[in-house]
């Protein structure tokens, strides 16, 4: 069977492995080295461990097989954290008098780059991601970034056609995948030049580790992003690679289970008259449906909504026994919080980002629906 044809599942706990070995594990330990025996001409892989590692290695082959299935000359690198993967495309892309084309309804810390970028003499412009908006501030660009579903509002954008008129008009497109991971939507296969993601969240799954990742077809832009990546040192530790890839082998059990209670939750949320303004691209009568459809093979773990104000939300997720309210996403214990604490976010005081983790769907529902009473009574 060709490596394009396994299922995803078979995939994840397959990827990056190494050739087998008689009484070798079949996941390399993590190795913890800063030079390596270098005698001669340093022509192997293994000089220094700011430029080369071999648990990235293997990590980096298997995230690069999730991204594309069976493709040959896909290369992957890893990073220290999302932003470090993030600013590595962005800075190593960039110059002074170039456009950029970043979405205004983005992640939260995308402001920070905007302001070091038009420090540098980078000019930024933003449009949100419904609508195909961005395709309006393209011209003459040289990168447009992509956040599909955007982060914390769930709304989708057509990649392929933001790729199509992109490359028309010559520009490079990048495609912030961190929500929906790769088991979800594939970039590269949809046109995008980068596809770039926090394994902080989803791709890792268990909230412990700090990690961001690159991957694309042409080496000349991958050499940019290492040199970049050797430059400004964002490297991951070996530990954090090893536990990475040893996470990797339950994803597709994880984002199933995640997407699968996501839509539960999100049509019970719809029932609620206390409830406004949800979003779930899984959802049929999602304004973002049908386009998240036709792109996307897994919606994802993470439920948006809004209750009536500030209050009402935080006595919701006070009165919660089984969500943590905390920041990030895509981890197997569900966490939740009201986005607004942060700033930065364009969302209504009681906006809520619910990220469904891999609690029995029964629970987790009944978990919510109580709470949401508990909040309405003291109204």
């Amino acid at each position: 069977m060709k490596d394009d044809e396994l299922g995803d599942g078979t995939r994840a706990v397959r990827a990056g492995l190494p050739e087998p070995v008689k009484y070798e594990p079949t996941l390399p330990g993590p190795v913890f080295a800063a030079h390596f025996h270098l005698p001669g001409e340093p022509t192997g892989p293994y000089t220094y461990g700011r430029d080369e590692n071999p648990t990235w290695t293997h990590l980096e082959r298997a995230i690069g097989e999730l991204e594309a299935p069976g493709e040959e000359g896909v290369e992957t690198l890893v990073f220290a954290s999302g932003m470090a993967a993030i600013s590595a495309v962005l800075l190593s892309q960039l110059k002074a008098g170039d456009a950029v084309v970043l979405p205004a309804d983005g992640y939260q810390a995308l402001p920070l780059l905007h302001e070091q970028l038009r420090a540098y003499g980078v000019e930024v412009r933003t449009a949100p991601t419904g609508g195909d908006a961005q395709l309006s501030v393209l011209d003459g660009a040289r990168l447009l970034w992509i956040e599909s579903p955007s982060n914390p509002g769930l709304d989708v954008c057509d990649i392929r056609r933001l790729v199509r008129e992109a490359h028309a008009a010559g520009a490079l497109v990048a495609v912030d995948n961190t929500l929906a991971t790769p088991l979800g939507q594939r970039p590269l296969e949809l046109g995008a030049d980068f596809s770039v993601a926090s394994d902080t969240k989803g791709m890792t799954g268990h909230g412990d580790i700090l990690l961001g990742h690159v991957s694309c077809r042409d080496p000349r832009l991958a050499a940019d992003v290492r040199r970049w990546r050797k430059i400004v040192g964002a490297i991951p530790g070996p530990m954090e690679a090893w536990l990475a890839h040893r996470s990797l082998a339950t994803l597709q059990l994880r984002i199933d289970r995640q997407s699968s209670t996501a839509l539960a939750l999100a049509r019970t949320l719809a029932e609620r008259a206390d409830v406004t303004g949800l979003r779930y691209p899984g959802l049929p009568d999602d304004p973002s449906h049908a386009v998240a459809a036709r792109q996307m093979r897994r919606f994802g773990p993470v439920v948006s909504f809004e209750l009536a104000d500030r209050e009402r939300a935080e006595r919701f997720l006070e009165g919660l026994r089984l969500v943590d309210d905390a920041t990030s996403f895509g981890g197997v214990r569900s966490t939740a919080e009201r986005r607004g604490r942060w700033g930065g976010d364009a969302v209504a005081e009681g906006f809520i980002r619910f990220s469904v983790g891999a609690e029995d769907p029964e629970d987790l529902v009944a978990d919510v629906l109580r709470a949401l009473d508990e909040a309405g009574s003291h109204g």
